[in-house]
């Protein structure tokens, strides 16, 4: 009975289906059968779709803070009601959260601009990356990790990665590692944190690289590994309240996930103009705080749906997302069953 119903949702033909002969040639078929109509595969009513991203973020949240406990009834504990004045402080004043909380490293838009510059001679990049050891290290690791390795044996040079990876490339992995500095969650008990949403936030730069039109994709990257920094932000004041709590107390509440959703891209846009990154890496952003809606702005729409083929993927590797709201979300992204399977595949890597 379900698969009869998949199979009809999908239109998807049983392999041993015999094909009935009918007198007519493949060309005669062409010809008389009108071409048909391209539609998606599920038609998503604007309810359904922020239902449908609202469930995903609630998923996506449990399973970063890997709590035991679940409450549906929409009602803040005291750590979480700690922590979500906290945020209101933080969105009327974002300076005291970007200086004391979220440091931009100093580095990172610098050398983002020198490593752009095509008349800065190879050599002179090299000197100039090879100045700071631990960045450095960081980079290689990322050279050779399973997701971005290209050649059997290992790269051991900053020369030799700039020839493997290629400039573009390597201008990718030097901001990613800048911006891991951000992701620093000293607590044993919240590093798995630290590690996945640092995943997260690779997997949708990726995604958005790929995603976006070729004279976009540098700038896509940049704007997707940043699109969290407010998530992390509001984690940061979780771990500081959580010394504060009751024993036993941990953010379980709708509630709470509903407002680390809709507030940590509000914070991430303000933290962009605090920085002072320009104007088109805050525009994306400040448009990605209104969940209700799906962008319509190119490069917003790019890292919206990245995101969400990232949240998908990371839950449905753990099994935690029903295959009847996938099915929903990909309609939204508008992506196959197939083109998800692919993609996860390479997602798993990261």
């Amino acid at each position: 009975m379900v698969t009869s119903f998949f199979k009809k949702l999908f239109n998807i033909r049983d392999r041993n289906e015999q094909v009935k002969f009918t007198g007519r040639t493949a060309v005669e078929k062409r010809q008389q059968t009108p071409t048909p109509t391209v539609k998606p595969i599920i038609e998503v009513s604007p309810k359904l779709a922020v239902e449908s991203q609202l469930d995903l973020s609630s998923l996506f949240y449990s399973f970063l803070f890997a709590s035991t406990q679940t409450d549906t009834t929409g009602i803040a504990n005291n750590l979480e009601r700690r922590v979500m004045q906290d945020i209101e402080r933080a969105l009327s004043s974002p300076q005291a959260i970007a200086e004391n909380v979220l440091k931009l490293p100093s580095k990172i838009l610098e050398l983002d601009k020198k490593l752009a510059d095509d008349n800065i001679e190879i050599q002179e990049l090299i000197q100039l990356i090879e100045q700071d050891p631990l960045l450095c290290i960081e980079v290689l690791k990322l050279c050779n990790s399973p997701a971005f390795k290209r050649a059997e044996h290992d790269v051991t040079s900053i020369q030799q990665a700039l020839v493997q990876v290629g400039r573009q490339q390597l201008r990718q992995f030097i901001t990613s590692c800048l911006a891991r500095e951000m992701i620093d969650i000293k607590p044993i008990y919240f590093r798995r944190f630290g590690a996945e949403i640092w995943r997260h936030s690779m997997q949708v730069a990726f995604l958005a690289s790929e995603l976006a039109i070729p004279e976009q994709r540098e700038r896509a990257f940049l704007v997707a590994l940043l699109h969290d920094v407010g998530k992390i932000a509001i984690f940061k004041m979780l771990v500081d309240a959580f010394y504060q709590a009751e024993p036993g107390e941990q953010p379980s509440s709708m509630l709470f996930k509903q407002v680390m959703t809709s507030k940590s891209l509000a914070l991430s846009a303000l933290l962009a103009r605090y920085w002072q990154l320009p104007q088109h890496f805050e525009a994306p952003l400040t448009l990605l705080a209104n969940t209700n809606i799906k962008p319509d702005d190119q490069m917003t729409l790019v890292i919206w749906k990245a995101n969400i083929i990232s949240e998908c993927s990371m839950l449905k590797q753990v099994d935690k997302l029903p295959q009847s709201a996938l099915a929903v979300l990909l309609a939204q992204v508008e992506i196959s069953e197939q083109e998800f399977a692919d993609l996860h595949q390479k997602l798993i890597e990261f």
